[in-house]
């Protein structure tokens, strides 16, 4: 029988074993921010508990995560039951995201792919159709970062092959995301809608 103090500290560990990947957090933070201060757009996509983190952090963006500031575009394509439904029944599910991706994907736009195992083929599908229209692919993953790490430009891989604690490291990382693009648009007055400067 699993105790919480158990499960705990298995989470601590995890969270401590981050630090390993701050560099490549920070780069993801950095190119999310660029995009955004250039007018481009984020699109999410995952699946189960990771469609779940698409939506939060999307929400995040869009609305505020702690500072008043204008909207972020961020849009979690796992949200539009309508379109979900339409393609898994008149195509596939392994393609439900990459088409949404091909109708409104621009090449200054980034695609956060989040996929606990990196094996899901919807997943992998889409950040192949992102690089093919000139998207920059950011992948939130996990185990060994499955195919997908191969499909991203910066892939963060949580060292862990327990579903759980991937998605509660996921939701720290798309957290500190937010708080730090807040703070690196606001610092450089990049909440202007025509404003074109980058970040670093």
């Amino acid at each position: 029988m699993r105790t919480f103090l158990a499960t705990l500290a298995q989470h601590q560990t995890l969270i401590e074993q981050l630090k390993s990947d701050a560099e490549q957090i920070t780069q993801a933070g950095q190119v999310i921010a660029n995009c955004l201060a250039q007018n481009g757009k984020i699109l999410f996509c995952g699946n189960g508990g990771s469609a779940a983190d698409c939506q939060h952090i999307a929400a995040e963006l869009v609305v505020r995560y702690e500072q008043h500031r204008k909207a972020l575009a961020a849009i979690a394509m796992t949200t539009d039951t309508s379109i979900l439904t339409a393609h898994s029944n008149d195509y596939d599910f392994s393609s439900v995201f990459s088409r949404q991706i091909e109708a409104l994907g621009q090449t200054n736009d980034v695609l956060c792919a989040i996929s606990t195992s990196g094996h899901s083929k919807n997943i992998i599908s889409a950040a192949t159709t992102a690089k093919a229209q000139g998207l920059t692919v950011v992948a939130l993953t996990g185990g060994d970062g499955g195919e997908l790490k191969h499909h991203a430009d910066i892939a963060i891989i949580v060292p862990s092959s327990i579903t759980a604690r991937i998605q509660e490291a996921h939701i720290l990382i798309g957290h500190w995301w937010c708080g730090y693009i807040e703070d690196l648009l606001t610092e450089r007055s990049c909440f202007n809608p025509h404003s074109t400067s980058s970040v670093e």
